[in-house]
């Protein structure tokens, strides 16, 4: 299999005049591009850095941050890319747990990095300036293209992305160039993505969707276009300014996009195929989406930055809350919940827990520096993903969420994502998280966490839920208003910020018990 740096020659071959990037003002062929990758990776290797060595990033979706991903695929050094929000010991950890032999940062990371204790001991290259850096990025730039072609083989280490974690430190998890090209052949093949897409670059590039997002386009001589900090409003001018045509994105900024009130007024014309994935969408969304874009096809993607595809659903319209079937170039299984053993499958319409075949194209080795995480997920060639779900009476996957947020109340196992699709229906709720909180007498009970659209009450919201078919047993015992659903920044709900009372309430509103 080719390895990702001949993968962008493909591109700059098949295409060289096609543009490959946009960021702002910026716009560069694929030809254009190479250049300031080449350059850019001769730099690197004036630094020091070798074959096998992480670069540690820590930069928003800009076009030096697509770039230095793809230079030191040429270079066949290990991109480790962070959250640009990290805390300085976060920086600090992974700094030290890749053992990066340099970082590079932006102002909106800069005090992060500064304060962080290793970062000390090793080049500190800034994108723009600042008097704490040892260099500039502009030196890379300016420095002779490298002329030693790739230097990586697909069986080297490509990437090592760091997993957010609810609890305990980060863990990375490196991927080689075949798993990561070939989870990108399975995301074009999978989206129907053709010769020229354009895709809006939002998801970050420290996520498994925001990477996919970039080594798919090149795959299919297309144009990503950078939007380094999410806003809805810039988000709409880029698609219709440079007629995106494809969005891949979690729930979250879906939502956003439909909420803003310059959506009625974009030209969203140019977008035919929508995705999502990082959470589950709720039906009301999904409907919305629908008949806001009426798109070609719309995929609901399940996958994790361990094993990137799992699921599949091209058509996510047909069967709201499906997952669809395993991937292309993946295998799963349901097994029961609290079983270590990959061949103890749950039956038909029972929930358990979701594993895929480590044996896939696609599927990662094992974490870094980590045999404790390893042991946990890891057995007799099977990842244990720690999510959820059920296969319904076509075999078809619904993921209902994580093994740690499985409410349990009265004996019954009760998962949230069941209780916020329904609520996600009534036309007063904007956005709404179930989650189990301590009750003496129930073990937990049943919490809905309700951001509204206009009035309503828990008194209504309760009569809605028993007027539908959700079973009594998870009905909400509590409805709390708030003003905002705490999510990570890639648009997870963080239920564990509900259960600790890390919220804002909505004011005046006092939490409603049934």
């Amino acid at each position: 299999m080719l390895d990702l740096g001949r993968t962008f020659l493909q591109s700059v071959e098949r295409n060289p005049n096609a543009i490959a990037v946009v960021e702002g003002e910026s716009r560069l062929t694929y030809a254009e591009w190479l250049g300031q990758v080449l350059r850019v990776a001769q730099g690197l290797d004036d630094l020091g850095l070798k074959h096998g060595d992480h670069l540690l990033v820590v930069l928003q979706n800009r076009l030096e941050m697509a770039t230095l991903h793809w230079a030191c695929q040429f270079l066949g050094v290990i991109v480790t890319p962070l959250n640009w929000r990290a805390k300085p010991e976060e920086v600090d950890y992974c700094l030290a747990d890749s053992a990066a032999k340099a970082i590079v940062y932006e102002e909106a990371s800069g005090d992060a990095v500064a304060h962080a204790a290793g970062a000390a001991h090793v080049p500190r290259i800034v994108v723009g300036s600042d008097a704490r850096a040892t260099h500039e990025y502009a030196q890379l730039l300016a420095a002779s293209p490298w002329t030693a072609g790739p230097s990586a083989g697909a069986d080297d280490v490509s990437l090592m992305l760091y997993t957010s974690g609810t609890t305990g430190k980060p863990k990375g998890v490196p991927r080689r160039h075949r798993q990561e090209r070939a989870a990108a052949l399975g995301h074009v093949a999978q989206n129907q993505y053709g010769i020229g897409e354009r895709t809006l670059g939002v998801m970050p590039l420290y996520h498994t969707m925001g990477v996919r997002s970039l080594l798919a386009m090149a795959l299919v001589d297309g144009c990503f276009v950078c939007l380094p900090r999410f806003s809805a409003a810039t988000a709409l001018q880029l698609i219709e300014r440079e007629r995106v045509s494809n969005l891949y994105l979690v729930p979250t900024l879906y939502h956003d996009l439909l909420a803003h009130e310059d959506f009625a007024r974009t030209d969203i014309s140019s977008v035919r195929k929508l995705g999502f994935a990082g959470a589950p969408m709720h039906d009301a969304l999904l409907l919305r989406l629908d008949e806001a874009f009426r798109p070609e096809l719309f995929v609901n993607h399940y996958g994790s930055s361990e094993v990137y595809t799992m699921a599949i659903n091209p058509d996510a319209r047909r069967k709201p809350g499906s997952a669809g079937r395993a991937g292309i170039n993946t295998r799963l299984r349901l097994v029961r919940l609290e079983t270590t053993d990959p061949d103890d499958l749950a039956p038909r319409g029972t929930e358990g827990q979701i594993i895929a075949d480590l044996a896939g194209d696609e599927a990662f080795e094992g974490y870094w520096n980590r045999p404790d995480a390893n042991a946990k997920s890891l057995r007799n060639g099977w990842y244990f993903t720690g999510d959820t779900g059920y296969l319904d009476e076509d075999g078809e996957l619904h993921v209902t969420g994580r093994v740690d947020d499985m409410i349990i109340s009265g004996g019954e196992n009760i998962s949230p994502v069941d209780i916020e699709s329904v609520l996600s229906l009534h036309p007063g709720v904007d956005e709404v998280a179930v989650a189990g909180l301590q009750d003496e007498r129930w073990g937990q009970r049943v919490v809905a966490f309700i951001k509204r659209k206009n009035a309503v009450d828990g008194d209504e919201l309760d009569a809605y839920c028993r007027g539908t078919d959700l079973a009594n047993f998870k009905r909400p015992r509590e409805y709390v208003f708030v003003s905002e659903i705490p999510k990570s920044p890639v648009g997870k709900i963080l239920r564990r910020k509900l259960t600790a009372g890390e919220f804002e309430p909505d004011p005046g509103v006092e939490p409603e018990p049934h």
